[in-house]
């Protein structure tokens, strides 16, 4: 008896959704009209543009075509339990209290918890398909209006019409959240989520969130195609937060935008650990005087894993500072992929912009590329970039032998040395703790070529 082998050219080349899809999804979930509409134009300017392809410099570098579309379709998981999240993820960053906890499986809550001071305070932290319903009047007028448009690509575009899940934010003005906000989206099935993060901080308001995107090992592909908006408001405070470790048979397309205003801080974090290919598109717009944005990257890629990351820092006004510093490894056969942009507008004149790539290579077979570059159309700015590469530095590796440590502990002291500046920059010591052990299984561990 033989079996049919199914060749590759006879798999989808674009995801199998139809306009059929949105329906369903709307009508199951009892979503307003506006919201519908939204979703049906979305789809109609998607069919319009093309997949994106190697002729277009944001992805020439990046060859994602190896996904099967027909695998990755939307989940339905009518099961979903708290039960399968991992304890670690669950638990409060700190201390015994958060002051809320959203955790999604396979795109429905199981667990949703907000303090009640909060609460009394007028923040609102819940599902973004509640809010739609319940906040519309927060939440329309900018849900994939100011940040992220479907406008933005192919797949901002799918994910405006087909978003299945999200948290919305909202801190109101004067506000100050002091316990953490905590979001987990936890896959356990193969398939398609597109989940949606959209904070709010109004007025000299300030919060504190951590987003965890996780799944365990799979054998089935999936697609994670998320968005990602942050909006804060004049004199506001941000801390943001997002890790992602999925499993090796997920592919992730991804939108991610902050617009900070007037005397306004951010501080960003970004963690990728999993996946089997990556693409993710993260900017900050500083559009209002005296903003200021820091972005800190990590990442390590093993096995065959593909990262790419896409920034981009805009002074839209004067008096503006970004800061941004992305460190990743690469061993086995990975690749990562940064790209970075420093845009200076006309006349956004005593801004202060900041780009640096620094990247570990620990096997001969790994490829790591950076890409800096700037855009400068005023004339009194300090606009810098680096990038650097290297491999495990000999002179540290030899003196903690020196002092009894064997060679492999050395090797991981050393490595975990160069991410423990990022590391400090989360401001959860269990969080820190977790992407340690993270980190260490990367680089203890067996080659990964799955």
């Amino acid at each position: 008896m033989t079996t049919a082998v199914r060749r590759r050219s006879a798999a989808p080349e674009t995801p199998v959704f139809t306009p059929a899809d949105i329906e369903a999804l709307s009508a199951a979930n009892h979503e307003p009209v506006w919201l519908l509409e939204s979703r049906r134009a979305a789809w109609e300017l998607y069919e319009t543009m093309p997949m994106p392809g190697r002729d277009s410099e944001e992805w020439r570098r990046t060859d994602y075509r190896s996904i099967r579309w027909d695998q990755a379709r939307l989940i339905d998981n009518a099961s979903a339990s708290l039960s399968v999240v991992p304890q670690d993820s669950r638990e409060p960053l700190i201390g015994d209290r958060q002051g809320g906890t959203l955790i999604f499986v396979d795109d429905k809550v199981v667990h949703y918890e907000l303090a009640d001071e909060l609460r009394a305070q007028g923040v609102v932290f819940t599902d973004l398909r509640s809010a739609c319903r319940d906040h519309a009047d927060l939440v329309r007028e900018r849900l994939m209006t100011q940040a992220v448009k479907p406008s933005d690509g192919k797949f901002a575009a799918l994910h405006a019409a087909l978003w299945t899940h999200g948290v919305f934010l909202y801190v109101p003005r004067g506000k100050m959240v002091e316990l953490p906000l905590h979001v987990v989206m936890y896959n356990t099935q193969p398939g398609a989520t597109l989940g949606h993060v959209l904070a709010v901080l109004d007025e000299a308001a300030s919060a504190t969130m951590l987003v965890d995107y996780l799944s365990p090992e799979g054998q089935a592909q999936s697609a994670y195609i998320g968005a990602t908006e942050l909006l804060v408001g004049a004199s506001a405070n941000l801390r943001y937060v997002g890790l992602q470790d999925w499993n090796r048979e997920t592919y992730e397309f991804s939108h991610q935008r902050a617009r900070v205003e007037r005397d306004a801080t951010l501080d960003w974090v970004i963690g990728t650990m999993g996946g089997k290919l990556v693409k993710t598109f993260v900017e900050v717009e500083l559009d209002g005087y005296a903003a200021q944005g820091r972005v800190s990257g990590m990442f390590f890629a093993d096995g065959i894993q593909m990262f790419d990351h896409d920034t981009q820092q805009n002074h839209n006004a004067p008096m503006t500072k970004s800061d941004l510093l992305f460190k990743g490894a690469a061993k086995d056969d990975a690749r990562s992929l940064w790209q970075g942009m420093i845009k200076a507008q006309p006349k956004m004149q005593k801004i202060d912009g900041f780009q640096a790539s620094r990247n570990l290579v620990l096997s001969p077979d790994a490829r790591m590329d950076a890409i800096p570059g700037l855009e400068i159309e005023a004339d009194d700015v300090r606009c810098t970039h680096a990038a650097t590469f290297g491999t495990l530095e000999e002179a540290p590796v030899f003196y903690l032998m020196s002092r009894g440590i064997p060679r492999p502990q050395a090797e991981l002291m050393v490595t975990e040395g160069f991410f423990e500046e990022l590391l400090e920059r989360i401001p959860f010591e269990r969080v820190q703790d977790r992407l340690r052990a993270a980190l260490e299984a990367k680089i203890v561990g067996a080659n990964r070529l799955e």
